[in-house]
């Protein structure tokens, strides 16, 4: 797993502390991606922070370079496909030589020589997921069954940096901004559903079209803390890999964030 510098710092304390010899966590991220500094050399993040980086690479591409290259190889790869063959296993409408597919409610379209076309601004995060599924899902309905990430056939490996990356701070923007779920539901067309596992909030988004998405949000009580889980159908590989799967998740993630910022809200760092 290759994780960005700002996927890395958003794992430090953001203490600017310098006990790891270096001016800010930032820049410690940052010579951490580049392979110069180890995560056991801050001393402040928690020993599961800490297992997710056994066996990682010293050296290693940029995300962007790694980025480039996987999304020119899936570019080539529709070149090569009939996508009009492609628009009833995605759930999507083929004209005009073009795919289009509902991504939180949103039109994201390719065409014949994989070029992307959107409304809205195309997000690093969702091309690769979304050429993915446009190439690969098997069209296999919901079944209404829903599981956390570990559960899921090649979830175990993801779980814990799933944990770390997505659900925590996706948590910490809840806590905070009290607004958030009612936007999921006004921007990104998400459904209230019958409460499940006893949630006091339980939204349904369709990150892709046969791959639903179940957030649950308990709100903190008295002596108890709150608690957010996501929850995927059990289905869900069938239509797009596990870690595009975790791509899509955290970038999503991302982008709620980013409404919390905007309206004021400051998300710290997951490391509890």
């Amino acid at each position: 797993m290759t994780l960005s510098t700002i996927e890395i710092y958003k794992l430090l304390p953001k203490t600017n502390c310098k006990e790891c010899r270096t001016q800010t966590c930032f820049a410690f991220a940052a010579l951490m991606f580049k392979g110069e500094r180890e995560i056991s050399e801050c001393p402040y993040v928690g020993k599961e922070v800490v297992d997710l980086f056994k066996g990682t690479a010293k050296k290693v591409n940029t995300v962007e370079e790694d980025r480039e290259k996987f999304l020119e190889s899936l570019r080539h790869r529709v070149t090569q496909t009939d996508l009009a063959s492609r628009a009833k296993p995605t759930g999507g409408i083929y004209a005009n030589n073009r795919l289009t597919i509902k991504i939180m409610g949103k039109d994201f379209s390719v065409d014949s020589t994989g070029k992307l076309f959107s409304d809205i601004h195309v997000n690093p995060w969702v091309a690769g997921p979304f050429l993915t599924y446009v190439l690969e899902t098997k069209g296999v309905p919901a079944t209404g069954t829903w599981v956390p990430l570990r559960e899921l056939e090649g979830g175990k490996d993801w779980a814990r940096l799933f944990g770390q990356m997505c659900e925590k701070p996706l948590k910490q923007v809840a806590d905070t901004y009290p607004d958030l779920f009612a936007d999921m539901i006004a921007l990104f067309n998400g459904k209230p559903v019958d409460n499940h596992y006893q949630s006091d909030i339980s939204l349904v988004l369709h990150p892709l079209p046969y791959l639903p998405m179940l957030i649950c949000y308990w709100k903190p009580e008295e002596e108890l803390s709150s608690e957010l889980n996501l929850f995927f159908d059990q289905n869900a590989e069938e239509n797009l890999n596990i870690d595009r799967i975790y791509t899509l998740s955290t970038g999503l993630v991302t982008m709620f964030e980013k409404i919390g910022l905007k309206h004021g809200v400051a998300t710290p760092c997951p490391t509890d």
